[in-house]
């Protein structure tokens, strides 16, 4: 596995923290009454977890944490690793143990699975159409409530790189900042003067333009990065133009409807980063079932 995609300390406490939910919600107080009342308590079994669809692999170690919260990762065995691009048909992983506790798992495990692999399935699509350029592929704050970290873990996995993690680690000045300073002159200037003072450490100082007269003001002031919002890719090429010549040590970022048909031309402008909303606000889950090998 790649460094870039570890499964860390901030991806295995949100995992765990989503599991107790998961398994809450499901089993409630009772139990699985169908299996309770269908297999007998000991009963052993065999299953297989296979994709269904081609795609990118990730959340093999939140399975293993469902797994062993259930008592059976002696009867788990995993056969890919996350990041890993898959066929259709492909067995990721396979599991023994009873089979009551087999059946209790299996929607929380393949709930994870699903939805993480699917973030990292069309991660990895993006990071592919720019391929040709120096562009990398980011993600956004725009993520499922309480899966941060995971989900921002699932974007490495297909490619991709993380923006900041939350409001708390890196400086972003959007139009609602430079909205609410307007009214004294200068919001681009002050708000960056501003973030220098109140927030040293922070991983850096971005300040969002939504065209080129705030964008030259920006190239003035000299924050790490600019972010252009919603501009397409001629004003992107000339943005590109204007920061080689003036101050070239300054990246560029576009971000806004970005989706598969247009990530290309944007990348092609010569701009440094893209940042996706939809890498995890509409990344459909990648299909994977649980197959039943047998009473073994």
């Amino acid at each position: 596995m790649s460094s870039a995609i570890v499964f860390g300390p901030a991806e295995e406490a949100n995992a765990r923290s989503l599991i107790d939910l998961a398994i809450a919600e499901d089993l409630g107080t009772r139990g699985d009454i169908t299996a309770n009342a269908t297999i007998p308590a000991q009963a052993p079994g065999s299953v297989r977890f296979v994709a269904r669809r081609e795609g990118v692999v990730a959340g093999m170690p939140v399975v293993a944490l469902v797994i062993a919260r259930f008592g059976l990762e002696g009867g788990w065995s995993c056969l890919v690793e996350d990041g890993t691009h898959v066929e259709r048909g492909t067995t990721l992983a396979t599991l023994k143990g009873p089979m009551r506790a087999v059946l209790g798992l299996e929607r929380t495990a393949l709930n994870f699975l699903q939805r993480l692999s699917g973030v990292a399935t069309l991660t990895s699509r993006f990071v592919a159409a720019v391929s040709a350029t120096k562009a990398v592929i980011l993600d956004t704050r725009k993520t499922t409530p309480g899966w941060r970290s995971l989900e921002k873990y699932a974007v490495r996995c297909g490619g991709g790189r993380n923006h900041r993690i939350g409001l708390y680690d890196a400086v972003l000045i959007k139009d609602n900042h430079l909205a609410w300073l307007a009214s004294e002159g200068d919001p681009i200037g002050r708000s960056i003067r501003m973030a220098r003072d109140s927030a040293p450490n922070a991983a850096f100082v971005e300040v969002e333009v939504d065209g080129l007269d705030q964008f030259d003001r920006a190239l003035e002031c000299g924050p790490d990065i600019i972010l252009l919002d919603n501009l397409g890719a001629d004003v992107l090429t000339e943005a590109v133009r204007r920061r080689d010549a003036r101050a070239p040590g300054v990246l560029l970022e576009a971000s806004g409807g970005v989706d598969l048909t247009t990530v290309a031309s944007l990348a092609r402008s010569g701009v440094d980063r893209i940042s996706v909303g939809a890498l995890t606000h509409s990344a459909p889950a990648l299909d994977i079932g649980l197959d039943f090998d047998g009473a073994k």
